[in-house]
């Protein structure tokens, strides 16, 4: 028997270096995902931002499947040849038996080799394979559901490759990632072949959740009833049953999987991100005022006519993501901007909130009043450009001559006419529309509908706006030309009170630029933090009870929070967005992409116990980050001042408070991420 090699596993919460008696060069990884150079979801995001730290591990040896979809290819893709030979064998060998399979590398940090198999070439197997699947694992498919078919040939396409892999003369310690249950299948029929393959299975989300939380069911308070009488979708249970190791990301979603796939997680492998530092503290609060006189221009052409507030005095708050009205909070968070409306109002607020939403919806194009808007603001810049000039040049030939300049004659009438029509030109008859689009389905719309109800018009006395942009954010629109980073770090707050999130990429990506966000006790990201941070609300993090209190409850809990951040003046704003800031390395992967490492170790161990050895650790206690030094301790935000205060205040007094956050940044005293070797051999598995 070979000697077996310890896979200790030091404490995850102390942020310690692993065993380094671990050696990959005999093992390759396989992540199998259909979000492999695909972008359907946010495990797009996962996979793309977590494969430069797992590049730096496995080198050579990591190789991402996926399936080919020629569009994304060409933009995202470079084929190249197989470099292993045995890798080459298997494609040349697939390739001559009917399938289409493709190499090369995708072009995204860390540059990862993958293989796309494109399943509509393998179509016709479609029905031979559906039958073997009901006999071998009496797993049953409907013949309509084109998401499931798909599925179905990825999984049998998969296993394939995998099993070609394992019949090489010296076949390596294989491990096979796969995510999702779209990715799923395949996991399963590598246990029925009985493939020596370490298999790990990684649920994002489950169908049957997402689907019961939008119905208005009070899933996580029933989850044991649930579960009694309903059984997750396709082959979900079947992957996490069959897997050598099970993670979910978030805790909330492991409560969940254990109630409807009848399998606790072994690993509960948090969604990172690639964080990138800055030398100067204040770097990314100049980008957050950069982005933030983008997003009031565009404000200032979708207000025209109507722009009888003061944008220095305005918020920029915003809901991104996929369009799931209750899934994703919407509607508890359309209540609760009435509710602030009108408190906003009664205490004669100067401030005006503007709320976006960035859910794609179904249009047929650009809302003409809205790309007028557009237009008519661009005409007013130009306008006021050509009676610079003039005023300019009159004021060069009176300095030249060594004469003041009588500014009475400075404007002549020919200018006061063209100012004149400028502003004529701004007369609105209608109130600023509120969607940006012209929607295919109006009146069923839920955000519009919901809009209605609440009379939130974008009137004169309505201190709150809103703004529904019923598609992606892209630099080269013609209407708010900014990609979806830079709108977010020009905005002051997101808000996401979601009630079935596993994870919540949209506050994470806030937090990593500075951003304080709203999250909810449901949300992988907010259970995340409210384990990881003494006081979030201190750093900008504000989390939501959705779990122990009814809707009105919630929704009063987040009209409350967002009241009380329209209060706060211009320098608690930039504390709040420092001290948001120094939370991103808790979500770098360079920290959180150890949950992974463990996984991995996990898996080979069980399928290569005369080879592999793994230690656990207990990693139940998070490293927690301590309250900030400044804030009192009293329920009181941080750093009041008098009520009433200047902005010449709050300039005056930034660079004292930006020196108690460098003396508070000292006291956390997080250690520096530990870096993975860079592997550059390759193995002939």
């Amino acid at each position: 028997m070979p000697l077996a090699r310890s896979l200790s596993v030091t404490s995850l919460s102390g942020l310690e270096e692993w065993d380094e008696e671990f050696d990959l060069e005999d093992a390759v990884l396989f992540e199998i995902a259909w979000e492999v150079a695909n972008k359907v979801g946010g495990i797009y995001t996962v996979i793309q931002t977590k494969a430069r730290l797992t590049s730096e591990e496995w080198g050579e040896n990591y190789f991402l499947v996926g399936p080919y979809v020629e569009s994304n290819v060409r933009t995202q893709v470079e084929l190249i040849e197989p470099t292993n030979p045995a890798l080459r064998r298997t494609i040349d060998k697939m390739n001559s038996s009917g399938c289409k399979v493709y190499f090369g590398r995708w072009l995204i940090e860390g540059s990862p080799y993958v293989v796309l198999i494109d399943i509509a070439f393998t179509a016709w197997s479609l029905d031979s394979w559906k039958s073997e699947l009901w006999e071998l694992c009496s797993i049953g498919v409907p013949w309509f559901d084109r998401e499931a078919n798909d599925a179905v040939l990825f999984g049998f396409l998969t296993a394939w490759l995998l099993g070609e892999v394992t019949q090489c003369e010296q076949p390596a310690h294989i491990v096979a990632h796969f995510h999702e249950w779209l990715a799923g299948l395949g996991l399963v029929l590598c246990r029925q072949r009985q493939l020596p393959v370490a298999t790990i299975f990684t649920t994002h989300a489950t169908l049957l959740g997402r689907y019961l939380c939008a119905g208005n069911v009070d899933f996580y308070n029933n989850l044991a009833e649930v579960s009694d009488y309903i059984i997750d979708s396709l082959w979900s249970r079947a992957a996490a049953h069959c897997a050598h190791v099970f993670t979910t990301v978030s805790q909330i979603t492991a409560i969940e999987a254990e109630h409807l796939l009848k399998r606790k997680p072994d690993i509960v492998t948090p969604n990172g991100l690639n964080v990138k530092k800055f030398s100067a503290m204040h770097e990314f609060q100049n980008l957050h005022a950069q982005s933030k006189s983008r997003i009031q221009e565009f404000v200032r052409g979708h207000f025209y006519g109507h722009l009888d507030f003061n944008l220095d005095k305005c918020l920029f708050l915003f809901i991104a993501g996929r369009y799931e009205f209750s899934n994703k909070g919407a509607d508890i968070f359309l209540e609760a901007l009435a509710r602030l409306n009108y408190l906003l109002r009664v205490n004669h607020s100067d401030v005006t909130v503007i709320a976006f939403f960035i859910m794609p919806a179904r249009t047929n194009n650009f809302n003409v009043e809205t790309l007028k808007g557009q237009a008519v603001r661009k005409q007013l810049w130009d306008t006021a450009q050509t009676v610079k000039e003039r005023f300019g040049k009159k004021l060069y030939e009176s300095l030249l001559v060594g004469q003041l300049p009588d500014v009475s004659k400075m404007l002549d009438k020919e200018d006061f006419t063209i100012m004149k029509r400028a502003i004529f030109a701004t007369q609105r008859q209608c109130q600023p529309p509120i969607c940006t689009h012209n929607m295919l389905e109006d009146s069923s719309d839920p955000i519009l509908n919901c809009v209605r109800r609440i009379g939130l018009f974008n009137s004169s006395a309505d201190r709150v706006k809103i703004i529904f942009h019923p598609e992606f954010l892209s630099s080269t629109s013609p209407l708010l030309p900014m990609d979806y980073e830079e709108f977010v770090r020009g905005c002051h707050l997101g808000v996401f009170p979601s009630y079935y999130e596993p994870w919540g990429y949209t506050p994470a990506e806030c937090t990593v630029m500075g951003i304080p966000s709203i999250s909810t006790n449901l949300s992988g990201f907010g259970c995340f933090m409210e384990e990881h941070i003494a006081d979030p609300t201190a750093y900008g993090i504000y989390i939501l009870d959705r779990r122990c209190r009814g809707v009105d409850e919630s929704c009063n809990q987040l009209t409350s929070f967002l009241f009380q951040f329209c209060k706060q003046s211009r320098r608690q704003r930039i504390i709040q967005r420092n001290r948001t800031e120094r939370l991103s390395d808790l979500l770098d992967w360079k920290y959180l992409g150890r949950y992974y490492i463990a996984a991995r170790h996990m898996a080979l161990a069980k399928a290569f116990p005369d080879t592999f050895i793994y230690e656990p650790q207990d990693t139940t206690a998070g490293f927690r980050y301590p309250r900030p030094a400044s804030v009192p301790p009293s329920p009181a935000l941080s750093r009041h001042s008098s009520p009433h205060h200047s902005e010449a205040e709050d300039n005056e007094d930034d660079e004292r408070y930006d020196e108690d956050l460098e003396a508070e940044k000292d006291k956390v005293n997080i250690r520096q991420p530990y870096t993975l070797p860079m592997k550059n051999k390759s193995i002939n598995f």
